[in-house]
């Protein structure tokens, strides 16, 4: 019993820090990024602050275009560490400039660093973690990302009542210096591997070559494509409707400012709920469901959200909506780490995510401007139909016998080495 106990504990020795640096960057985001909106507010007003995200959307638009090519050529362990000592570094300087356009100039490269850093997580987490135990590590991921939903601006308001928005912007760059730190423990798992595109330098002869190598293995693979491109487009409309969220809530629903807090609370709780019942049952439940039906349970959700005309029903889609998104996000992750070969997986979905981003800031115009000339309601309804017709079909896709072998956690892949 003893020999099994310390067993099990070995085996989780280096996914356990991995959860604890993933989880020091998702709650210093939100400090990070709540700090930031105050200082801009303050200094600098509202229009300002709405440049901020504007920034970090361009930001992410530019760099997924061509980091999945540096990603797959370089060490992920180092570049990890390298990114994380970079953010802290340019967060850290945030502070001791009053110029808006300095402040973009940073947020812009701070949201580079992080725009690079997540595909590289997923890239490293691929490697590490045997194909076995990948559902049960994304759930835990899924369940802390919710958790800094909650506690990342619980710890930002702390920080503003005893410090200023000023001292949470430097304890999170040392947060994150910390997380570097932390990162040197890690093993440097592709130090042995011969990486074939390491010594090509970034070109746009590079990058061309890189492209057409996500769409030959994108017509190659084409129902993992659909089933990849099908989430994405749910993710897209939902950003979408959430960016109406507050207009509807307060306009259509009319609800006052504090109900509108309380129903935001309503989704944390959600989606910390359904996290800890993700952790329970996902090695229980098929991925292809957790895809398939957490898709539903979202988009129904939103419906149900949409439809509403006063607060209870609409908390009950809020809680609906957050309540299943840890399912469908496990559900995605677990299938792209297991499908997508290892040596491309940079590429392909930092490519993947420039077209997710750049149709949500069209979607995003598009509807503002619907929501502007015609009705805010009428646009949030027509998108949760939209979506809950791609989830329909993404459901039904997953949910057949004959692809079972995509979902399957059996088969190895022979490309990913771990050392679990």
């Amino acid at each position: 019993m003893k020999m099994r106990t310390k067993m099990i504990l070995k085996s989780w020795r280096y996914p356990v820090i991995l959860l604890t640096i993933i989880g020091i960057s998702s709650i210093g985001e939100w400090v990070y990024f709540l700090a930031l909106n105050l200082i801009v507010l303050d200094k600098m007003g509202v229009l300002a602050v709405s440049g901020l995200y504007i920034i970090r959307a361009l930001s992410t638009l530019f760099t997924n275009i061509w980091s999945g090519s540096l990603i797959d050529r370089m060490n992920k362990k180092h570049l990890l560490l390298w990114l994380n000592i970079f953010q802290a570094v340019f967060i850290a300087l945030l502070p001791l400039f009053s110029s808006i356009w300095t402040i973009y100039g940073l947020v812009f490269l701070i949201g580079i660093a992080s725009s690079i850093a997540g595909p590289t997580t997923m890239t490293y987490i691929t490697k590490l973690i045997p194909q076995d135990k990948r559902k049960r590590f994304n759930s835990l991921v899924s369940f802390i990302d919710s958790g800094a939903f909650v506690t990342g601006p619980a710890i930002a308001g702390i920080i503003f009542m005893s410090g200023t928005p000023n001292f949470a912007i430097y304890v999170n760059a040392v947060a994150l210096f910390l997380a570097a730190l932390i990162t040197m423990s890690m093993p440097n798992i592709e130090k042995n591997d011969f990486i074939e595109t390491k010594d090509e330098k970034l070109s746009l002869k590079v990058l061309k070559k890189d492209w057409k190598l996500v769409v030959d293995f994108s017509r190659k693979h084409i129902y993992i494509m659909v089933i990849y491109l099908l989430f994405s487009a749910v993710m897209v409309l939902a950003t979408v409707i959430d960016s109406l969220e507050a207009a509807f809530a307060i306009e259509v629903l009319s609800l006052s400012e504090g109900d509108y807090g309380f129903l935001v609370s309503v989704a944390g709780a959600g989606i910390v709920a359904g996290s800890l019942v993700n952790i329970i049952i996902v090695k229980k439940v098929a991925t292809s469901w957790l895809i398939g039906l957490g898709s539903l349970m979202v988009s129904s959700g939103y419906m149900i959200y949409a439809f509403s005309g006063g607060f209870l029903v609409a908390a009950i889609g809020f809680f609906i909506l957050s309540f299943s998104m840890a399912f469908i996000n496990t559900g995605i992750y677990t299938f792209y780490q297991n499908n997508v070969p290892v040596e491309v997986m940079g590429r392909v979905g930092s490519i993947y995510s420039f077209i997710g981003a750049f149709f949500t800031i069209i979607g995003t115009v598009i509807f503002g401007i619907i929501a502007e000339l015609i009705s805010i309601q009428i646009v949030v309804i027509l998108g949760t139909l939209i979506m809950f017709g791609v989830t329909i079909i993404l459901f039904i896709f997953n949910i057949q016998p004959s692809k079972a072998s995509f979902y399957s956690e059996e088969k190895l892949n022979q490309a990913s080495e771990t050392v679990l």
